[in-house]
């Protein structure tokens, strides 16, 4: 009720439906073809995680932005990786909430600064060393001619190499760099020295090159695939 009051509040949204449970919110999206989807992670019979996972999979065009009661590594990141635009507390500020719907809605994503930066430490046991004779993207090595991972590789071990990275031309990878990082397109803009226009291009085709849905999903893909590493794109604070 409280999140309806401060949606119909503002003119340029409103709720279009209501569910109770993961099921119903599946099949209302369904129906209903909202733009944003503010999905719950805990309820009864099918949760929050695997109604996402299902609205993602139906090829909606419907964005789901997950509210929680609980700060918790499990939920975000199983969220996201179910296709999610974003990861929210239920005590964000309603100003932060509308902005974050507006954002949703437009293609972006958004996620709590907690989780933003827990996100990125969990990755960082998994990144290759820098100074291991072959990187990530490297021509030498099992991953890179795509062969096996060795029997004895443990947890530590580097991310294989996700064939998708050669469709990236270089500035595209610049770009994909900065998006990891946190930046905003105004921000990669003056970094890059290019439009921001461009810089807008340039996310588009990556998202489409890399077949993902959104700027979270390139952050998590650009840490899986080692792309990027902690040391090099420290989280943002703000």
């Amino acid at each position: 009720m409280g999140f309806r009051m401060v949606l119909d509040s503002q003119v340029d949204l409103s709720v279009v439906g209501e569910a109770g449970n993961g099921a119903e919110a599946v099949a209302l999206t369904g129906t209903l073809r909202p733009d944003v989807v503010l999905m719950d992670v805990r309820m009864p019979g099918m949760d929050g995680i695997e109604a996402t996972s299902r609205i993602v999979a139906a090829g909606s065009a419907s964005r789901v932005l997950i509210l929680t009661t609980f700060d918790l590594d499990e939920y975000a990141f199983a969220g996201l990786r179910a296709g999610a635009s974003g990861f929210l507390l239920k005590d964000v500020p309603p100003a932060d909430l509308l902005s974050a719907i507006r954002a949703v809605a437009t293609g972006d994503a958004v996620v709590a600064p907690s989780i933003t930066r827990r996100l990125l430490d969990a990755f960082a046991h998994r990144l290759p060393d820098p100074a291991a004779p072959s990187g990530p993207a490297g021509t030498g090595g099992p991953e890179a001619t795509g062969g096996g991972a060795s029997p004895s590789a443990g947890p530590d071990a580097a991310p294989p190499v996700d064939r998708r990275l050669a469709r990236l031309t270089e500035r595209e990878r610049d770009v994909l760099n900065e998006v990891a990082a946190g930046l905003s397109n105004a921000e990669i803009a003056a970094r890059l020295v290019l439009s921001e226009a461009t810089v807008k291009t340039h996310v588009g085709r990556i998202l489409a090159k890399l077949d993902l849905r959104d700027r979270v999903q390139a952050v998590v893909f650009a840490y899986e695939t080692g792309v990027v590493r902690p040391s090099d794109n420290p989280p943002r604070l703000d």
